[in-house]
């Protein structure tokens, strides 16, 4: 072979293993930024106490972690835990009374952050009532699932008695008639219904007075944080984010709410982003010292103990296993 064949046979060769490499590594990147398509399944129908993950995808703050989110709904027809095990979902909108009940059962499910530093039930009251203590002797409208959560509560804390309870069928009229009539209530929802019917309310945030559960927070499976713990991260990171995010300017996430939920007016958004503010749900608690999104092992045994005492919850339950800090310890999510 001469040396000029042999030359160009040489540069063939080095053309063709740069070109395979060039090829490969346009493939390594591509596989590397492809996003994770992750389903987030809600608590309710959209409103602006989800807007911290509507906001993560609005802004991308989702993509930014390399995550393609999903936001479903929930509703009244809607098992998110059952979906959630059937892996239908990847995360869901939780409760830890319901972690720890789903614990109990032997369900895999694990709680890996809060939104907020507070559980956002309270009680409505008409303006005579100055505190929970003062509502000995008045009529309170529970809904059925009150008796299985912050109701035994209330009554332990503050002697209230069976016979005052009557049932809530989310008709407010009861209420409206009658200045000796107590009820549960959201921060954003009775109240702001009162409002606009003219009727001077107090609304208070069962958390203010120690019920320990957190709100709105983030629950996946026992096997996604086994086997893909760095996408938990990403997920709970970006959502943490995305509230921060949404409560300095909520307007790109309220796009969104309003298309899911065309219910959802800006007034009544507005309303609810204020009463969080007010209540400091977000950034008050632990979260002001340890960053946004974070838990406690002291807060998950308060649960934990209230449950046992109300007879909730069976006191051989591992109740460590319905959380974990590994997510939130580190965050650092000032608010």
């Amino acid at each position: 072979m001469s040396t000029s064949i042999t030359r160009a046979f040489a540069r063939g060769l080095r053309c063709a293993s740069l070109c395979a490499a060039a090829v490969g590594s346009a493939f390594i990147a591509t596989a590397v930024h492809a996003e994770d398509k992750v389903t987030f399944l809600t608590s309710w129908y959209a409103q602006a106490e989800h807007g911290g993950f509507y906001q993560a995808v609005a802004k991308g703050i989702y993509k930014k972690y390399g995550l393609d989110v999903t936001v479903k709904m929930g509703g009244p027809q809607v098992n998110g835990m059952q979906l959630l095990t059937a892996g239908q979902a990847d995360f869901i909108m939780g409760y830890d009374l319901q972690v720890l009940n789903s614990i109990e059962k032997g369900l895999p499910v694990v709680t890996v952050a809060t939104s907020f530093q507070k559980d956002l039930q309270g009680m409505m009251t008409h303006e005579d009532v100055k505190s929970l203590a003062g509502l000995k002797g008045k009529t309170i409208l529970a809904g059925s699932t009150a008796h299985t959560t912050w109701l035994p509560w209330l009554k332990a804390k503050y002697g209230y008695t069976n016979d005052q309870i009557r049932p809530y069928t989310f008709n407010l009229q009861p209420f409206f008639t009658d200045d000796s009539v107590a009820q549960q209530a959201y921060p954003s929802s009775e109240p702001f219904q009162a409002m606009k019917n003219k009727v001077k309310t107090n609304f208070f945030l069962f958390a203010d007075d120690g019920y320990p559960p957190y709100g709105t927070t983030i629950v996946t499976t026992q096997n996604l944080v086994a086997e893909k713990p760095d996408l938990v991260a990403r997920f709970v990171r970006a959502s943490i984010e995305g509230w921060k995010s949404y409560l300095a300017d909520p307007a790109p996430a309220n796009a969104l709410i309003k298309k899911d939920n065309p219910k959802m007016d800006d007034e009544l958004i507005a309303f609810g982003i204020q009463q969080m503010k007010t209540l400091k749900v977000f950034d008050g608690g632990d979260a002001a010292t340890l960053g946004a999104g974070v838990m406690t092992d002291a807060r998950w045994e308060q649960t934990y103990k209230f449950m046992v005492s109300a007879g909730l919850l069976k006191p051989e339950v591992d109740w460590k296993k319905a959380y974990t800090t590994q997510f939130v310890k580190n965050l650092k999510i000032m608010p």
